[in-house]
């Protein structure tokens, strides 16, 4: 009987170590955040947010299109600083899938990002002829609630 395997040592299949530790220390590959770097993310938060909201509100821009395309690229930068400095994606951490992830999460909202104003230009450019019109006579005539 002595020349059986034995079983592995309490908990080893279960993901433990041989110190009886869980798996949530910091030795574990994870990416851990500092203050500094919470701190260098929230800051550059508020930066990313201030910037567009700035630039709208004071119509930097006389073209719309160029302002919202500015805007877009914040929102871009943000959902990256976000990723890195929130949610610590890098490539070193869990073999580089965290850096997949974030690839995955860019394409999809670019995808959503475009497709989302295609069909708002879109609807903007297929909507009935006289409808701007017909709104603006209808509140010059009182008539804003459209009863009869």
């Amino acid at each position: 009987m002595s020349a059986e395997p034995h079983a592995p040592a309490h908990g080893a299949s279960h993901g433990h170590d041989a110190h009886g530790h869980h798996g949530d220390h910091h030795g574990d590959g994870h990416a851990h955040g500092s203050r500094k770097s919470y701190m260098t993310g929230f800051l550059l938060s508020v930066v990313l947010t201030a910037i567009p909201f700035a630039l709208v509100m004071t119509d930097a821009f006389a073209d719309t299109r160029v302002t919202a395309g500015i805007v877009m690229a914040f929102a871009l930068v943000q959902i990256v600083v976000h990723m890195v400095y929130f949610l610590h994606m890098n490539s070193k951490s869990e073999n580089g899938w965290t850096l997949m992830a974030l690839i995955f999460t860019l394409i999809v909202v670019v995808i959503a990002l475009t497709g989302s104003l295609w069909v708002m230009y879109h609807m903007n450019q297929n909507m009935m002829p006289g409808m701007g019109a017909m709104a603006g006579a209808m509140s010059a005539s009182g008539d804003v609630g459209g009863g009869m």
